[in-house]
């Protein structure tokens, strides 16, 4: 139980689960547009935002995080740090400034012209909590050396290696004995001399 509680296991765990919490962000609405003592007028959803930037970086950051366990080459490991860094920053300088923010709302023939507040919705929360935990564990991942980074493979590695010494350990049965054929005998060549 203590292998999979140490932090070259738990990391990249940590770094899927963000990226899935940021991907899904992704697809509800981040803001609704409220006059204030109204009702919301509009929403705006991520891709109005950043089009779907944030879904994109999460999946990279995935992939590199998969090569660098799978690998254990550093540079990897830094790449996926690179990614969650640049998710959250998008997260602090797009989207985390218009939060409560007042604008002129309108234009368009459903609603007239009107000033309304940026109300963050469950995108904007799951947004939050995937781009900071995906940028602090991508940076913590960055900092595991070569060894550590393929933890979770030599920990899958062992359990194979045990299931193998297991059953070369075990005896063969006497069945699989008898349909095993017999070897085959080789036959001796004579010299065509001979049968003369």
């Amino acid at each position: 139980m203590r292998r999979l509680l140490r932090a070259e296991i738990l990391l990249p765990v940590t770094i899927v689960l963000a990226a899935i919490v940021l991907g899904v962000s992704e697809f509800l609405t981040t803001f609704e547009l409220t006059p204030p003592g109204g009702e919301p007028l509009d929403e705006v959803t991520a891709a109005d935002q950043h089009s779907y930037a944030l879904l994109m970086l999460a999946f990279f950051a995935v992939a590199a995080m998969m090569l660098a366990v799978a690998t254990g080459l550093r540079a990897f490991a830094f790449a996926c740090a690179g990614f969650g860094i640049a998710a959250l920053l998008i997260f602090l300088i797009v989207d985390l400034p218009d939060a409560g923010k007042l604008g002129t709302l309108g234009g368009d023939s459903e609603f007239t012209f009107s000033t309304a507040e940026a109300e963050p919705q469950a995108g904007f929360v799951l947004e939050a909590i995937g781009s900071v935990v995906l940028g602090l564990a991508g940076v913590a991942f960055a900092t595991l050396r070569s060894h550590q980074l393929q933890a979770p493979l030599a920990l899958f590695g062992r359990d194979a290696e045990a299931g193998g010494k297991q059953a070369a350990r075990q005896p063969e049965s006497p069945r699989r004995r008898a349909e095993k054929p017999p070897p085959l005998s080789k036959a001796r060549s004579r010299p065509r001399g001979d049968d003369a």
